[in-house]
């Protein structure tokens, strides 16, 4: 019985050493995505910070401001989607369809 137990310890230190370098690996990539045919397009850090926002002079209107903020606020959740996703599948791989309490993204 202790003989698991031991196992059990070793597989969870294994577990968390990949972890912790899936998620150091997944900080330093940098996720890109746009919105309004390529109007606004974002980039974020895994770590989701904020690096970049560029913004084409065509979609700059004084008088509809609201679809800028929406053409931004699209590219951001895209790019955050991504950040997610890749997240998530690195994360499945790790623990291979174990339903581990805190860990589902």
């Amino acid at each position: 019985m202790m003989g698991g137990m031991n196992n059990m310890l070793k597989q969870a230190q294994k577990m968390q050493k990949q972890m912790q370098k899936m998620q150091e690996e997944l900080a330093a990539k940098e996720f890109e995505a746009s919105a309004g045919g390529d109007m606004v397009t974002v980039k974020i850090s895994g770590k989701m910070e904020l690096k970049q926002i560029k913004i084409a002079k065509e979609v700059v209107d004084p008088d509809d401001i609201e679809m800028l903020e929406d053409l931004v606020q699209s590219a951001v959740n895209a790019a955050i989607n991504k950040v997610n996703e890749e997240n998530n599948a690195s994360m499945s791989g790790i623990t291979k369809g174990m339903n581990i309490p805190g860990l589902n993204m």
